[in-house]
């Protein structure tokens, strides 16, 4: 969270409801190579790809206007305006916001004390097996802390729920991984951001705007870590979500 303030593949899913060079004779080539780089974190391109068969176009007319189900609205970040409501139709809540970049949980090569200054070593909810789940590897977004503002467990939303986060053209599939403060919304995992194509740099990645976070009401993927479990429930849902009009 930024700031101080949720295997077998489908059967883990439940509804509570990706040749030599020719080097010229003439062309002289030094006898001493420069030295090598210092070592460091591999570099990684970002994945910029679509999970799923559903098209982030139909995902996002299918949301429709917003319905407020929250009784005020979220910031960004502290100290911002109050300007993003939690929309809700029947079968998913929703919001649209910005994305910044949780690094929390298990510490690894990207997600450590080093590369994030706010680095936290827990979330807040963990894997089948005890531990704090990996923001690198796992896909997951951030909820807001249950307030008077909105309870997202009072809307079919807690740790496990299955959500299709739509980012120009793209989606990624994830689960609620964590929560962050009680008036802050548009936050997701490293793994999140790298999968659409985003910076995902806790330092200074993540995007302003342009995000549309869409959470199946009375989902979980079991154990929560099953990323592959999570993408065929996200495509199953989301082809019900357009089917149900």
């Amino acid at each position: 969270m930024r700031v101080p303030s949720l295997t077998p593949a489908l059967a883990g899913v439940a509804l509570l409801a990706p040749a030599a060079l020719h080097v010229p004779a003439a062309l002289h080539v030094p006898a001493v190579l420069p030295a090598p780089a210092a070592p460091g974190p591999p570099r990684e391109r970002p994945v910029a790809r679509s999970e799923g068969a559903v098209a982030a176009t139909d995902l996002l007319a299918r949301l429709g206007e917003c319905h407020r189900i929250s009784r005020g609205r979220y910031r960004t970040d502290a100290g911002r305006p109050r300007t993003v409501p939690v929309c809700g139709t029947r079968d998913a809540v929703f919001w649209k916001a910005d994305m910044d970049i949780d690094c929390d949980g298990r510490s690894t090569a990207r997600c450590n004390p080093g590369t994030d200054p706010q680095f936290a070593a827990t979330t807040a909810y963990q894997q089948s097996d005890g531990r704090h789940l990996s923001a690198e590897r796992l896909p997951y977004i951030v909820v807001p802390a249950p307030s008077r503002t909105w309870n997202p467990r009072k809307h079919g939303v807690r740790g496990g729920s299955v959500a299709a986060v739509v980012y120009r053209g793209r989606v990624q599939y994830a689960v609620v991984g964590d929560t962050g403060a009680r008036d802050v919304i548009g936050e997701a995992s490293y793994a999140t951001a790298r999968g659409l194509g985003i910076r995902a740099d806790p330092r200074g990645g993540g995007v302003p705007s342009g995000v549309t976070y869409i959470v199946f009401r009375n989902s979980r993927v079991n154990p929560i870590q099953d990323h592959p479990a999570a993408v065929a429930a996200g495509a199953r849902l989301a082809r019900l979500f357009l089917a149900n009009r």
